[in-house]
C-alpha cells in the first residue's frame, strides 16, 4: 500500500493520537486527522507536528454522534478530492453508568459504529478509497468472549424471545439499547465491539476487490482516556490489576502499532477480526476463529441493522468468499 494519506478519527488523544504519530514517523504524506471540536483538532495537528516534526497533519472536524457533522467531513473531503489510503476508525468510549442515548437514539457505545458507518459508505460513494485501500476499524477483546466482568448478548435468544427470531430486530435493539435489553455497562461495551467484528466482515463482502478491512482489537491499554466513564468495577478493579500483572498492560503506542500492522495484511483475511491470544490481553494479534464471530447470519443482521439506524446502505456487488 502506497503511503500516502491516512485519515484518523479521535485523533485528539490516546490511541488516535499515537497511531497518527506513528504515522508521520513512517514517512505518510498526509493523516488526516479528526476530533469532535474543530479548536481542539486544529491544537492536535499542531501539537503532531511539533511531536513529529514534519508539517504533514490536516485537522478535520467529525463529531460520530452526529449526522449532520459526518455529511459536513465528507463534503470538506470532497471538496479536497484526493482519494484516501488508509481509512483508521479509531473513535470509541466504555459507557459509564447511567445509560445514554444520542440524539438519535443510540446507545452512546454503539454510536461510534453508525458515525463509522456513514463516514465510510460517504467515502466509498464518493470514491474517495484508493483503489488498494485499507480499512482498520477497532474493536475489543470482549467481542471474543473469555474477559471478566464483560459478557456480550447471545442475539439469538434475543431474537427468539422478543423479536419473533428476527436477528436484524434484534441488532437494531442493541445498537438503540432498546425495549426488553437491560442496560449493564460493560457488557453494552462487549456488544458494541462484537457488532463492530460483524459489521466488519459484511462491509469486506461488499468491498471492491482491491479494498480490504480489518477489525482489530489494539488490546489492553490503560494509559488513555478511553476508560473515563467506565463504572467503579472496571476502573478501580480491573484496570490497576491489569496495571499490576505484567503482561496484562502496554503503552497506548505499543496498542496503535496494532492497528498499523493490520494495515499491511493482505485482501485474503479481509473481514477478519484480530485481537490478543485467548486468555491475553497484550502480545501479538491474530485473527480470532471463534465460532460466534464467523456466524454469517450475524454478520449480515447486523449489517442491514447499522444500514437501518444510519439510514445509508451500500449497494456494491456483496462477494459469497470475504469473510468465510
Amino acid at each position: 500500500m502506497e503511503h500516502s494519506i491516512a485519515l484518523v478519527t479521535g485523533a485528539t488523544s490516546g490511541l488516535g493520537h499515537a497511531a497518527a504519530r506513528i504515522l508521520a514517523g513512517e514517512g505518510w504524506r498526509e493523516i488526516i486527522v479528526t476530533g469532535r471540536s474543530l479548536v481542539r483538532i486544529q491544537e492536535t495537528a499542531a501539537q503532531l507536528a511539533a511531536e513529529a516534526e514534519r508539517q504533514v497533519f490536516t485537522p478535520l472536524e467529525l463529531e460520530l454522534d452526529t449526522p449532520s457533522s459526518v455529511q459536513s467531513a465528507l463534503a470538506d473531503l470532497v471538496k479536497r478530492g484526493r482519494p484516501i489510503d488508509f481509512l483508521l476508525l479509531n473513535a470509541g468510549m466504555v459507557p459509564g453508568n447511567k445509560r445514554v442515548l444520542t440524539a438519535a437514539g443510540v446507545e452512546a457505545s454503539q454510536a461510534p459504529l453508525i458515525g463509522h458507518h456513514q463516514l465510510t459508505v460517504g467515502l466509498l460513494r464518493a470514491n474517495l478509497l484508493s483503489p488498494n485501500a485499507r480499512i482498520v476499524i477497532a474493536s475489543a477483546e470482549p467481542a471474543r468472549g473469555g474477559v471478566p466482568l464483560f459478557r456480550y448478548t447471545y442475539v439469538e435468544a434475543l431474537a427468539a424471545k422478543y423479536h419473533q427470531g428476527d436477528l436484524t430486530a434484534a441488532m437494531e435493539a442493541l445498537l438503540r439499547n432498546g425495549p426488553n435489553v437491560k442496560y449493564v455497562p460493560n457488557n453494552a461495551y462487549a456488544d458494541a465491539k462484537l457488532i463492530i467484528a460483524w459489521w466488519v466482515a459484511a462491509l469486506a463482502r461488499r468491498l471492491p476487490s482491491g479494498m480490504a478491512v480489518y477489525a482489530v482489537s489494539p488490546g489492553a491499554a490503560t494509559g488513555t482516556k478511553v476508560a473515563r466513564n467506565a463504572g467503579p468495577a472496571l476502573k478501580y478493579l480491573f484496570i490497576p490489576i491489569a496495571n499490576l500483572i505484567p503482561g496484562m498492560n502496554q503503552t497506548p503506542e505499543t496498542a496503535a502499532r496494532r492497528y498499523l500492522q493490520a494495515s499491511e495484511f493482505g485482501t485474503d483475511v479481509s473481514g477478519q477480526f484480530f485481537a490478543s491470544a485467548q486468555g491475553k490481553f497484550t502480545g501479538p494479534i491474530e485473527a480470532q476463529r471463534h465460532p460466534h464471530i464467523h456466524d454469517g447470519a450475524n454478520q449480515e443482521a447486523a449489517w442491514q441493522a447499522v444500514v437501518n439506524v444510519s439510514g445509508i446502505g451500500w449497494s456494491y456487488p456483496v462477494s459469497s468468499s470475504a469473510a468465510s
